[in-house]
């Protein structure tokens, strides 16, 4: 996230940008002057406020839209009060309860973490949740498991490297012993596990064939389920959640533009592209133009990367109207998504000291 040049403005211009942004957040309208004086601020005169505000007008910090006396943040005015203004936000025992019982939840799975993560934040902040699984550029198995149904089926559980959980049925021709899928799950840890899609060829498939021996019609299969889960995974995912809060805000009331975002939502092709291009570890904040979908001119997106062992395994966020309310957003998905990867990265840590003692007895 860029910072703005704060050096630039007098810190009586920057009390007057941060009362306009605050207000029109609140209130959605233009705000003029005598709002500011009336908000006992700054100890100065309604007409010093308005020279105030027509500098800031023309160094684009603030807009007057139509013939209004008032005026609205910029997108230069909302980066520089989320870059230089924005305070902390106060925390209520309520939300902290909330945030609270989300990290006591024990879920395998990345996806379902996500999910609940993107509720709760849409929940908090009024706005819509998205949680999103990044397009991956090289997914592999980290284990794999292979459990029998009955004599012809069986069912196959992968963990990705990314920290997915997936799990698959298989049905084949014939039936096979059991002693057969405890060798299928050792071939496949360690002849597949760690390769990407495009490193799994021919020749391993025919050796892991002729490993199996009797057996070796249950690697066909099992290798065209692994394809087709890193096939999935690769493509990434985009999930929301209250849709329904945009309707709220009259930046939406065109329900022409309203289906145009939701049509790219619905899409997710943009927006994964968007997120998986992001650059940094911490929150990013894309408003109006700043971001590369069209559709999102009037909008903001504020999202925060989920890393496990340094790895990206999702991604927690809020989509709602440029005149979002930062201060709570910024410490709502800072707050979750620092707190999951802490998390998980603990329990990896617990895991692999596990494993470790496991391997050494």
């Amino acid at each position: 996230m860029a910072k703005s040049n704060s050096s630039e403005l007098s810190e009586r211009k920057k009390l007057i940008l941060k009362a306009i942004v605050e207000a029109h957040i609140e209130g959605g309208e233009p705000v003029g002057s005598k709002a500011i004086v009336s908000s006992n601020m700054l100890s100065c005169s309604s007409a010093t406020i308005r020279n105030e505000m027509a500098e800031l007008e023309q160094m684009g910090y603030l807009q007057q839209p139509h013939t209004s006396a008032g005026r609205v943040p910029s997108e230069a005015g909302y980066r520089f009060y989320v870059d230089s203004l924005v305070e902390q936000y106060e925390r209520t025992t309520r939300e902290v309860g909330q945030i609270n019982r989300l990290l006591q939840l024990k879920m395998a799975e990345i996806d379902q973490i996500l999910e609940t993560a993107s509720k709760l934040a849409s929940a908090m902040t009024n706005y819509t949740g998205i949680a999103i699984k990044p397009k991956a550029s090289s997914v592999t198995m980290s284990k794999i498991e292979v459990i029998a149904i009955d004599t012809t089926h069986f069912a196959m559980v992968l963990i990705t490297s990314s920290g997915s959980v997936k799990t698959k049925k298989v049905k084949v021709d014939r039936a096979f012993p059991d002693y057969a899928l405890a060798r299928l799950s050792e071939l496949l840890n360690s002849m597949i596990c760690g390769l990407s899609n495009d490193m799994i060829t021919l020749p391993i498939i025919m050796r892991m064939e002729a490993e199996m021996r009797d057996e070796s019609f249950l690697v066909g299969p099992a290798i065209k389920c692994i394809y087709e889960v890193m096939n999935e995974i690769d493509g990434g995912e985009l999930r929301y959640t209250g849709i329904n809060h945009l309707l709220k805000y009259p930046e939406y009331a065109d329900t022409h533009q309203l289906g145009q975002l939701l049509g790219t939502l619905e899409n997710q092709d943009e927006i994964l592209d968007l997120v998986s291009t992001s650059e940094g570890d911490g929150i990013n904040v894309l408003i109006g133009s700043e971001s590369s979908v069209k559709v999102m001119n009037n909008s903001a997106l504020v999202f925060q990367p989920i890393k496990v062992d340094g790895k990206t395994v999702g991604v927690i966020g809020v989509l709602g109207p440029r005149r979002m309310n930062y201060k709570q957003v910024l410490q709502t998905i800072g707050e979750i998504g620092g707190s999951i990867s802490s998390m998980m990265n603990d329990e990896k840590a617990l895991t692999d000291e596990i494993k470790t003692k496991g391997d050494t007895n």
